[in-house]
């Protein structure tokens, strides 16, 4: 969306101020643990942009809450690659040439400006995952953030299960089900999960390498279907924060849903 179309959708400037407000109306609140998905242009036009965002999630957490985000890359075996595919002779040239994962400097890919500018914000650490990273500031940052393995990237040694641990929250704001990181790490713990490998390149022993993984097949296309009945069965918080439709609710609940509704689905479904 152009800047000028969300001028005129914005009926007055979303400020550091306004957005705490209303961050804290949907009930966000000092100390939490909470892993953020946003889209920075549902809010409407915001005086600061991701910075004043983040600022405002941080006002509200304080140093005594944790902030969390996704900072997956794409860096990825390409012959795996769908959209868009690569042409099959690139493949071999792909993996042998893509630069390693470096924590401090390989971007995030397809989840916004606001995930972008949180993983370079000053103190926040990020995990060592080479595609499926998270990015953390705060209390239980390093917590989160540290052991996750390149085998089963979002399963049990993830930061998604430690901020089941610390029985964090979700926050969406202006996103949908489909962004949902966290009902990943019910893939895995339902049964019936279908196998698969991938590559990435990594820095080890001071040398670029490629290395393989075993992991699961994941499916974020299921999601909105399985947000549509957890929020038939669990009351959760619902507002806006500025334009964005936006929702809060903890993420133990929605992963603990998640697996009995996978668990059923894949028994029926094969």
């Amino acid at each position: 969306m152009r800047e000028s179309e969300i001028i005129q959708k914005t009926p007055e400037p979303r400020t550091v101020e306004s957005i705490s407000r209303d961050l804290r109306a949907l009930g966000l609140r000092e100390g939490m643990t909470v892993i953020v998905h946003a889209s920075l242009s549902s809010i409407g036009w915001v005086c600061g942009e991701a910075v004043a965002v983040i600022q405002a999630l941080l006002n509200v957490v304080t140093e005594e809450g944790t902030l969390v985000m996704p900072a997956q890359t794409g860096l990825s075996d390409p012959a795996g690659w769908k959209n868009p595919p690569v042409p099959a002779p690139w493949v071999a040239i792909i993996r042998e040439t893509m630069p390693a994962y470096d924590a401090a400097v390989t971007p995030t890919r397809g989840i916004g400006i606001i995930a972008e500018t949180f993983r370079k914000w000053p103190g926040a650490v990020r995990s060592s995952h080479p595609n499926l990273s998270l990015s953390a500031l705060g209390k239980n940052a390093r917590r989160i953030t540290e052991g996750q393995t390149i085998d089963y990237a979002l399963g049990e040694n993830s930061p998604l299960a430690r901020i089941y641990d610390l029985d964090g929250y979700v926050l969406m704001l202006g996103t949908g089900y489909d962004t949902c990181t966290s009902l990943h790490l019910a893939e895995y713990r339902a049964p019936g999960a279908k196998p698969c490998r991938d590559g990435f390149p990594i820095m080890k022993d001071g040398r670029r390498t490629w290395v393989e993984s075993e992991d699961i097949v994941l499916d974020s296309d299921i999601f909105p279907h399985i947000g549509a009945d957890f929020e038939e069965s669990v009351q959760i918080s619902r507002g806006y924060v500025g334009s964005a439709g936006s929702r809060l609710f903890r993420q133990r609940e929605a992963v603990d849903f998640a697996t009995k509704w996978l668990t059923e689905y894949r028994k029926s479904h094969g």
